[in-house]
């Protein structure tokens, strides 16, 4: 097989392999959980290595390397950077290992799959892949259904579609990005007759799915987007009357939603619940500036802001849960980054755009004095760039970006719009030659091994991770299986604690035999506060601990750091009154169980029932005593 031969083949397997991220990600739920994550990693190194086999096999090779390049290498270089100064090693690691994912599936796609018939399958995949999303949000609106897969979703989701995705914002989000490019390869692209009326059934389906999802920050979104791209046509012509259809097409689709919510009786209460909870995340967003504030510069550490909210929790009993993201992209990028991240990315999007424009005459067919010309260039780079602004505008109001299938999503459609660039210039093009061959080549070897390493400590970790969830909670199997993970990435913090508190649980129940497990259990506390001095269950967990050895002075110390760590948080708050119960002073306990139960009143079953027991202790006459 001769090299040219050889290099097609490679170009496959790359454009494969992508592809294989692409669709699993989504259908994954997202891939939120790690074990689904891991998977795009495994993924991720084939691609990379034929990629690095590409560059010497075929001595032409060359690198479409835009401004665009550059600013996506900026902010992994401070990413790594970041890396190395954050406070918990195991949350910047695993982030810093997803900055990697995304900037080697960009380069992977803008070098290799540039190409128009490359951009075509991957496109017209992405496209039916959305389509199938949103009919299955379709049928879960209609039904009523509070499943994906085999996943049970959230009381808070019921009556809305999310698709394949847990939540339906970001279902709506993923939808947001494909509906404009599905839209604009219909209207202006140059495809057969039968693609353009598949595509076309396609993007109504995914505008659907859209509006099933109820999502408000979707909807502004893609009602922003829709009206930029109306424009666009509008100013063209040939488009006008095909515009006012598919304008009617869409109107029909929202009425149709309106009239069907209204046949449920208990849909629309069900629609303001989840519209109150969702309310919640502007109230995120006064924590997350606090956040910034302390390092304006720097931030406080990628993935850090789930963990540094609970210093700046308001009392509010509608803030207990873990907020995991600030429900505001833009704000969590300062949170996590700083001020130096967030003029990274946005120099990255502003090239970006600015590159759009520059490339647009040259990617446009001259019109003629009656019509326009079609050109799926210009479809692809209009509809492109138009979902790309959908899910900056929805990145208001969610963290949609930090959805790895999203932001997958994102990156691939940028790349591919930015290898549209090239009909724009040539200088965009680099010869690879000896040195500069030399150069890429220890740097894709040095990803490969480093991401090769953290890929098979992630899968055996989570191997055991997912075994100890399916074990009887706190038994020794349970407690071995979070050994064997703690074990595989000696910096999990939260298996350290789930080891020390399977020991705890079990040495209470032992009596005076148990001893030695509860002080087993002081040293996995204590490791996991070590690697994550923002936590403050293992804290609690350390103060109980003692409180149950007799040692109640050195107790309190644990649980007023505990206090410092979450002051606002109702669970931090009933351990400084079981303390107290624990000293038998009931007054004290009595105004702590009191105030955790006005952070949470609907699911504080420690509060209640200790003050029960308080109200009953205090009626005997020894207590009063």
């Amino acid at each position: 097989m001769d090299r040219e031969k050889l290099d097609g083949w490679c170009e496959k397997g790359i454009l494969g392999l992508v592809l294989a991220m692409l669709v699993y990600g989504p259908l994954a739920t997202g891939m939120v959980r790690p074990q689904d994550f891991v998977v795009v990693q495994w993924l991720t190194l084939p691609a990379v290595g034929i990629w690095l086999f590409r560059f010497w096999i075929n001595p032409k090779h060359r690198l479409l390397w835009s401004p665009l390049c550059w600013a996506v290498l900026a902010f992994v270089v401070y990413a790594i950077g970041r890396y190395w100064k954050a406070d918990v090693e195991y949350l910047a690691r695993q982030e810093l290992i997803k900055v990697l994912i995304y900037a080697l599936l960009f380069f992977l796609v803008l070098t290799n799959l540039h190409k128009q018939d490359m951009t075509h399958i991957v496109g017209l995949t992405l496209i039916g892949l959305a389509s199938a999303i949103a009919l299955y949000a379709v049928v879960q609106f209609l039904t009523e259904s509070d499943r994906v897969w085999h996943f049970v979703r959230p009381d808070a989701y019921t009556k809305r579609g999310s698709g394949t995705f847990i939540c339906p914002n970001n279902m709506a989000g993923y939808l947001e990005m494909l509906l404009p490019l599905g839209l604009a390869c219909t209207m202006t692209g140059r495809f057969s007759h039968v693609t353009k009326v598949l595509v076309g059934y396609a993007s109504l389906a995914i505008f659907t799915g859209i509006v099933v999802s109820v999502s408000r920050g979707g909807w502004v979104a893609t009602v922003l987007t829709m009206g930029v791209l109306f424009i666009c046509l509008f100013r063209q012509r040939g488009y006008r009357m095909q515009s006012f259809l598919l304008l009617g097409g869409l109107i029909v689709i929202v009425v149709v939603f309106f009239l069907q919510a209204r046949l449920s009786q208990n849909r629309y209460e069900k629609l303001m619940q989840s519209r109150s909870i969702e309310d919640v995340r502007v109230k995120l967003w006064g924590p997350a500036v606090k956040i910034w504030q302390e390092n304006i510069w720097w931030g406080a550490g990628p993935a850090h802001f789930d963990y540094r909210f609970r210093q700046h929790r308001p009392p509010d009993d509608q803030l207990q849960a873990r907020p995991d993201r600030v429900h505001n992209d833009y704000l969590n990028t300062l949170a996590d980054w700083g001020l130096v991240g967030a003029v990274l990315v946005a120099a990255a999007w502003g090239i970006f755009y600015w590159l759009v424009f520059r490339a647009w005459p040259f990617v446009q067919r001259t019109p003629n004095d009656l019509t326009s010309k079609r050109s799926n260039k210009a479809s692809f780079v209009m509809g492109g760039a138009l979902g790309l602004l959908a899910i900056l505008l929805h990145s208001f109001f969610d963290f949609n970006m930090h959805i790895p299938a999203n932001a997958m999503l994102a990156v691939t459609l940028m790349a591919l719009v930015a290898g549209h660039f090239r009909f724009a210039t040539e200088r965009y093009w680099v010869t690879l030659h000896a040195p500069l061959r030399g150069v890429v080549t220890v740097v894709l070897l040095a990803a490969l091994g480093y991401l090769g390493v953290e890929t098979w400590r992630r899968t055996r970790e989570c191997y055991w991770l997912v075994r100890a969830e399916g074990e009887k909670n706190y038994s020794l199997e349970q407690t071995d299986a979070f050994r064997r993970a703690f074990a595989a990435d000696g910096k999990n913090f939260e298996a350290a604690h789930e080891v020390g508190e399977c020991l705890r649980m079990r040495g209470w129940d032992g009596g005076d035999a148990g001893k030695e497990q509860v002080k087993e259990a002081l040293t996995w506390f204590k490791r996991s506060m070590e690697m994550n001095p923002f936590n403050p269950h293992p804290v609690t967990r350390q103060g109980m601990c003692l409180d149950w050895l007799g040692q109640h002075e050195e107790a309190s110390d644990f649980f007023k750091r505990a206090q410092a760590l979450d002051p606002n948080g109702y669970l931090t708050v009933a351990y400084m009154g079981w303390h107290y119960v624990q000293l038998e002073d009931f007054a004290a306990a009595r105004k702590w169980f009191e105030k955790s139960l006005r952070l949470n009143s609907f699911s504080n079953e420690l509060a209640v029932a200790y003050l029960k027991l308080i109200d009953k202790r205090l009626t005997e006459p020894s207590v009063l005593k």
